[in-house]
């Protein structure tokens, strides 16, 4: 298992217009920091993990107990698939298929991160309920930028209008400086005076990491966007999380059968399992991977 402190990272809950808008916003600058340095990101899939990883951490937080979730956005874009598994305690874990990728500056002098996922694809979100069978949403990507692709989601995938800011900010060097982003989303019964209201605060709203970089907080942002007309629920530490062990690493190889483990010894004689998720390395001698063949033999009856 591996775990970052991730201290500074955290997400705070509120409700506005006396319940008409549900509102979260976190600083995710850690977790994503974590990210790049586990996989060694490029600045352009940096931008792009973080944010992924930010939307999860507040998706997370709209789940209960041990629920989970796992985000996929699958573009056509040079960096592959991206992967962020979240769940409602606060703990976000997630990688990139390609992370040495990196664009020239978009049209805004941005990092392009739409051009690094591709404008055509789809984003798949699946939480595991605790219910017999997952529930499962899949929306087109509409603009690659992840922000505007996680609003269409739950507009049309959960029927939710949402507005939804998704931030990284890189420093020269390729490391994390600021990362952070909110999801506001309108309950039935908001009045059009209010919703008009939020619109005209988001246009004229600085990004979400500009607004880190000049030390506003998570709660100082879901005032700005409200006008003050917030009220602040709690809030939760934000941290990197990987639950691989060789311990799991081992029973997936007991899973792979007889032969196959056999067949690994004998061409092999070794084996090298990396997580995906943290690129923790777990070795296997041939003294291992011989324990394991005799874990996978079927049991004989007596």
């Amino acid at each position: 298992m591996n775990e970052s402190r991730g201290a500074d990272d955290v997400l705070v809950r509120g409700i506005a217009w006396g319940g008409g808008l549900r509102a979260y916003a976190v600083r995710t600058t850690g977790l994503a920091g974590e990210l790049q340095r586990r996989h060694g990101t490029y600045p352009t899939a940096t931008a792009a993990l973080g944010r992924a990883a930010t939307a999860g951490a507040m998706m997370g937080a709209m789940l209960k107990g041990e629920e989970k979730l796992t985000i996929q956005v699958k573009g056509d874009g040079p960096l592959g698939q991206i992967v962020v598994d979240a769940n409602a305690k606060g703990e976000v874990r997630g990688y990139v298929d390609h992370p040495q990728v990196h664009l020239p500056p978009n049209a805004q002098g941005k990092l392009d991160v739409a051009g690094a996922v591709g404008r055509s694809g789809y984003i798949h979100i699946v939480k595991d309920l605790g219910l017999k069978e997952p529930y499962r949403g899949s929306v087109p990507i509409v603009s690659g930028e992840l922000g505007e692709d996680f609003t269409y989601y739950f507009a049309s995938s959960e029927q939710t209008p949402s507005a939804v800011g998704l931030g990284v900010l890189v420093d020269v060097d390729g490391s994390v400086l600021h990362a952070g982003g909110f999801i506001l989303q309108i309950m039935p019964g908001a009045e059009e005076k209010d919703i008009a209201r939020l619109e005209q605060r988001l246009q004229e709203m600085p990004h979400v990491t500009s607004l880190l970089d000049r030390g506003e907080t998570p709660e100082s942002i879901l005032r700005f966007l409200t006008d003050d007309d917030v009220q602040l629920l709690d809030a939760m530490p934000i941290v990197f999380k990987c639950y691989c062990s060789r311990e799991r690493v081992e029973r997936t190889l007991v899973s792979m059968g007889e032969a196959e483990l056999a067949s690994l010894i004998e061409e092999d004689g070794r084996a090298e399992v990396t997580c995906h998720f943290c690129n923790s390395a777990y070795e296997f001698d041939r003294h291992d991977l011989e324990r394991l063949l005799e874990q996978a033999k079927p049991k004989q009856d007596v």
